[in-house]
């Protein structure tokens, strides 16, 4: 498959979706509440109309509920699992919108909050220990899928992929077989802080959980780019989608992912949004804007967030079903 580069002003885009139709989705939801290393949410394909399921102890402040069946009883047997993995400080529920979309296609997906980096607990989220501890947090997920979970009888091990946001899409980028090159990240890192003063001691990972059940990823404006390179980038083997922001922030550079975009080997996908680094998360409530407006807050100020996420999560799907159903 040829790379695709989805460049247009926001305007068209908007124009292109005006006829589409937002379909009721239908998700499962199973709460993971008793293991602070398991942490997450399961969503399931569901047969039964959505409701409000109230999140417990993974609630945030403005988003308490998320759509869906509690529980629901599994459609299906043998179905591809996807595994989210969110960005630096943020939760499990940030991208329920894909959550939601790929549950409704017939995946089962499954996230967590990665210990120590979410809006609840920041005791590492500013250590150089998160860059191994994440793709490590994610195998662990992946083990429990497959031999742990009450409804494992439900998920294809061979049909697993990945999606994965600002430094979850780091943590995709090492899980599928890249090791990051902390000489180069030691040439950038001149600020005081335990992060670069561990690196500058040489205090660095010297082997990298990777793991092969991944067989095609999303990432979407993979943050912490300086560590990789074309040299290293090499060892990707499956199928990529990525997306890029054109304007970036919140620690992601624009140049960077642009410099390591180019870099991919093989065929990947590429999508260019024009917009920050937030456009990714699911459009927010009005509620969530007042609690947490930063990351609400997009730019520029009239792109149109809910409209943009009706072609995301429809091309997320597209991908995913395409090289782990052959749909």
């Amino acid at each position: 498959m040829g790379a695709i580069l989805l460049h247009r002003t926001f305007g068209a885009l908007a124009l292109t979706l005006i006829c589409l139709a937002s379909p009721a989705r239908t998700a499962g939801l199973q709460l993971l509440e008793s293991d602070p290393k398991l942490h997450g949410i399961i969503w399931t394909p569901c047969a039964t109309a959505p409701a409000s399921v109230p999140l417990g102890s993974l609630a945030v402040p403005g988003l308490e509920t998320l759509p869906g069946v509690k529980d629901c009883p599994i459609k299906g047997t043998k179905l591809p699992l996807v595994i989210i993995s969110h960005g630096r400080g943020g939760w499990v529920g940030g991208h329920h919108d894909v959550a939601e979309a790929l549950a409704d296609a017939g995946f089962i997906v499954a996230g967590i909050n990665h210990p120590g980096d979410t809006v609840d607990d920041s005791s590492q989220r500013d250590s150089l220990s998160v860059w191994l501890s994440r793709p490590q947090d994610i195998e662990r997920l992946i083990d429990f899928m497959l031999n742990d979970w009450k409804d494992k009888a439900a998920v294809d091990p061979d049909r697993i992929g990945f999606f994965g946001f600002s430094r979850g899409g780091y943590t995709g980028t090492v899980l599928v077989g890249v090791d990051p090159d902390f000489d180069r990240v030691a040439q950038y890192c001149t600020q005081p802080g335990p992060y670069c003063d561990q690196i500058r001691k040489g205090d660095v990972p010297k082997t990298w959980p990777h793991d092969n059940r991944i067989k095609a990823a999303v990432f979407a404006d993979a943050a912490h780019t300086v560590g990789f390179t074309k040299a290293n980038l090499a060892a990707i083997k499956i199928p990529l989608q990525v997306w890029r922001s054109e304007l970036g922030g919140n620690g992601v550079d624009p140049e960077g992912t642009a410099r390591v975009t180019a870099g991919l080997p093989g065929h990947p996908e590429i999508h260019v949004v024009p917009a920050a680094h937030f456009a990714f998360l699911a459009p927010c409530s009005a509620e969530l804007a007042a609690a947490v407006p930063r990351i609400c807050a997009d730019a520029p100020p009239d792109f149109d967030r809910a409209a943009f996420h009706r072609e995301f999560d429809a091309e997320v799907v597209r991908f995913f079903s395409e090289h782990l159903t052959g749909k």
